[in-house]
């Protein structure tokens, strides 16, 4: 499938919801907990919100209260089996929230993905039936810029990087912004980056203020001014199967999350309010 085959396909259907990859090729940055937690933050908002799960840890769907043998139906089938994506969504403990969890099979979906025609475009290719039902799909993807992300990339409208305040932050950071423009000039001409989303911040830390100053003067606006604290609440709410949100609304951490849904609501108004420029 060509780029231009892509461009016409995406001009002829209505797409409704926002798709966003929730990317960083980084372990350990907060990527999993940024997708639960956003997404849940933009259900209290009343939007109606799908998370796929693509990383074969499957730690979206175990933040989420959803038990490995509940998984038959998963992201896997959909993208190796030809499942039709609509049978794999499922219902979360969040209201307007749904999610499409990962099974114990995607830690093998690399391998076959290799031998499969057209092997980037498969979930863009099964995603279409959901694109009028959700406001927003956030696609948490694994750690690692391979074939799951880069499927993740082409389905997407933009990409959201959670990028932790450490020293060799911006050094990652480069590298994930390079594979963006490969992808965008090669397979995804409408992809873009969302934002940059500091997390794990330690006010106390002049490494995390010197991080954060970098990543501000490289990037610029493209820097969401919320920040996401180290807060220990965040790091307990995934043992319950539940968002923080839901296991303490009134931490520093759920307040974080909340307060960066409300930004990525005000930016998206921005944007379909500001005049067109000719």
């Amino acid at each position: 499938m060509s780029v231009q085959d892509m461009d016409s396909i995406s001009s002829k259907k209505k797409r409704e919801a926002k798709v966003w990859s929730i990317a960083n090729q980084k372990g350990g940055v907060g990527k999993t907990t940024t997708t639960v937690n956003l997404a849940t933050a933009l259900a209290a908002c009343k939007k109606k919100v799908l998370i796929i799960d693509l990383d074969p840890q499957g730690n979206a769907s175990t933040g989420l209260g959803v038990e490995p043998d509940a998984r038959q139906q998963s992201i896997y089938q959909v993208m190796i089996e030809g499942l039709p994506i609509t049978r794999a969504v499922r219902s979360t403990d969040v209201p307007r929230m749904h999610v499409i969890s990962s099974g114990v099979e995607l830690s093998g979906a690399e391998l076959e993905l290799v031998n499969l025609a057209e092997r980037e475009f498969k979930l863009v290719n099964a995603i279409g039936p959901l694109l009028d039902q959700f406001d927003y799909i956030l696609i948490d993807c694994p750690p690692a810029l391979g074939l799951l992300t880069l499927n993740a990339l082409v389905a997407s409208d933009a990409v959201l990087v959670p990028l932790q305040t450490e020293f060799y932050a911006l050094e990652g950071l480069s590298h994930l912004l390079r594979t963006i423009d490969r992808v965008k000039r090669g397979l995804n001409r409408r992809l873009q980056i969302q934002g940059i989303v500091l997390t794990m911040y330690d006010r106390r830390n002049n490494l995390c203020e010197m991080v954060a100053a970098d990543v501000r003067d490289f990037l610029g606006d493209k820097v969401f001014n919320t920040v996401i604290p180290r807060n220990v609440r965040v790091s307990e709410a995934p043992s319950h199967g539940k968002p923080v949100l839901l296991y303490d609304v009134a931490c520093a951490g759920s307040q974080a999350y909340i307060k960066l849904a409300g930004e990525i609501l005000r930016n998206e108004q921005v944007r379909v309010t500001e005049p067109a420029v000719a």
